[in-house]
């Protein structure tokens, strides 16, 4: 019998333009190492991540290999699309074997622009998409209300969450619902919409982190270096 395991998918494929810098956001310096390097070491620590697979722009394929070197695990290259949800199905194509035989049992997907994500909140997601087959961070959004008009405010929206990543799902599932996204034409804003588009599979979510905070605009590369450069407790 094959023995499971699951699959980081970092997201490295967008521009990142309102960051404000001509290169790929996720390749600017942090704490004295690329982006997307802190990510990358986070799921190599994170336990019961065996497949580690980065999403790359092919104009940025001498800085993924640059941020490679400096890591002890081997991690795969897959070209990304013109969309966030055909770089997930590139790698998720990529996985198909794998997907197909067992091997990789759950997919666990992030956007390498967060890298103050930490091995314990991939854990935890990860142990909640094989409990119960899809999982996400997220984070109580108080401050988010609905609106009754244009132009007036109805009051707060009960039960909100702001999402992150990593976002977990069971690969098999996960796999045949991109398919069926991209033969229908469907664009969603992340994986969990097109999880719930396409599967039954239920979404649960995980306390998330405040600290897991995404690179957007500049002064976020100043607030993840101060995390980055505290001092460990």
């Amino acid at each position: 019998m094959r023995e499971s395991t699951a699959a980081g998918v970092v997201l490295a494929s967008g521009a990142g333009t309102r960051v404000g810098a001509a290169l790929n956001k996720v390749y600017l310096p942090v704490a004295g190492r690329r982006v997307v390097a802190w990510s990358l070491d986070a799921f190599a620590a994170a336990a019961g991540i065996g497949v580690l697979v980065l999403v790359i722009r092919p104009e940025d394929a001498p800085l993924a290999e640059e941020v490679l070197a400096e890591l002890s695990v081997p991690v795969e290259i897959v070209p990304g699309g013109p969309t966030r949800q055909a770089s997930e199905l590139n790698a998720l194509r990529h996985l198909a074997p794998r997907i197909a035989d067992g091997t990789v049992d759950s997919v666990l997907l992030h956007d390498g622009a967060r890298p103050l994500v930490t091995p314990e909140l991939i854990s935890a997601v990860l142990e909640r998409t094989r409990e119960d087959g899809g999982a996400v961070p997220g984070l109580a959004a108080d401050d988010v209300v609905s609106m009754a008009g244009p132009d007036k405010v109805a009051g707060p929206l009960p039960g909100a969450i702001r999402v992150q990543t990593p976002q977990g799902f069971r690969a098999q599932p996960l796999l045949a619902a991109y398919e069926q996204a991209a033969a229908e034409g469907f664009l969603g804003t992340d994986t969990a919409s097109c999880m719930e588009r396409f599967s039954a599979l239920p979404v649960r979510w995980v306390p998330g982190s405040a600290e897991n905070v995404k690179i957007t605009y500049p002064h976020d590369l100043a607030v993840a270096e101060r995390f980055l450069l505290r001092p460990s407790s």
